[in-house]
């Protein structure tokens, strides 16, 4: 298999830490890339030109980071990343991690190319109230929870996009403002597979 990546897209570290946790790097040929220079092999494998882009050993290309998800938890089924005993508790974390990856990556593409002042927008302060809310959200849903030994991609979704937070906006500063976010996400990203796939 081979996986169309770069070091700074959550969404393909995500892909990448299923990969890690799943125990399948080794089948895996990583493949860096720059989506933003029209890179021609990831156009082939994909032409919307998106990252991460996953090509199968049956020569399929996915692309979507929580598609790939869903097929690397089917070629190596343990351990589980959707857990059928609390799928629904999974998918709702998935859902609550993707949306504020795509709130963050959004204002992080907006600012890029127009501008600080778009935050200022319609758009740009709806995407600011969506992230101060989800992350009360976070806060009050991982407060209590305890980290097992196993990890689902709920949990993998949630810990990227939070690092990414970090990362990209550290304005924001969801350490301090959210303690509670703060202990279940130190550790979560102690993991060997957080560790080793660190925003640079």
């Amino acid at each position: 298999m081979e996986l169309y990546l770069n070091a700074t897209s959550p969404y393909a570290r995500l892909a990448r830490i299923v990969l890690l946790e799943k125990g399948l790097a080794e089948s895996v040929t990583l493949k860096w890339c720059d989506p933003w220079a029209d890179d021609a092999d990831l156009l082939k494998a994909n032409p919307a030109g998106r990252i991460p882009a996953l090509i199968t050993e049956k020569g399929i290309t996915l692309s979507e980071s929580l598609l790939i998800a869903v097929y690397l938890d089917s070629v190596s089924p343990n351990p589980p990343m959707l857990p059928a005993a609390n799928l629904g508790d999974v998918l709702h974390l998935t859902g609550l991690g993707q949306n504020l990856m795509d709130a963050a990556f959004t204002t992080v593409i907006a600012r890029k190319h127009y501008g600080n002042k778009i935050d200022e927008s319609e758009l740009g302060q709806r995407r600011a109230r969506a992230i101060q809310r989800l992350l009360k959200q976070l806060s009050s849903e991982l407060g209590e929870k305890q980290q097992a030994s196993a990890i689902n991609l709920g949990e993998i979704a949630i810990a990227v996009a939070l690092d990414y937070l970090a990362f990209r906006l550290p304005e924001v500063n969801w350490e301090e403002g959210y303690p509670r976010i703060q202990a279940w996400h130190a550790g979560v990203t102690a993991r060997e597979s957080f560790q080793e796939t660190a925003f640079v």
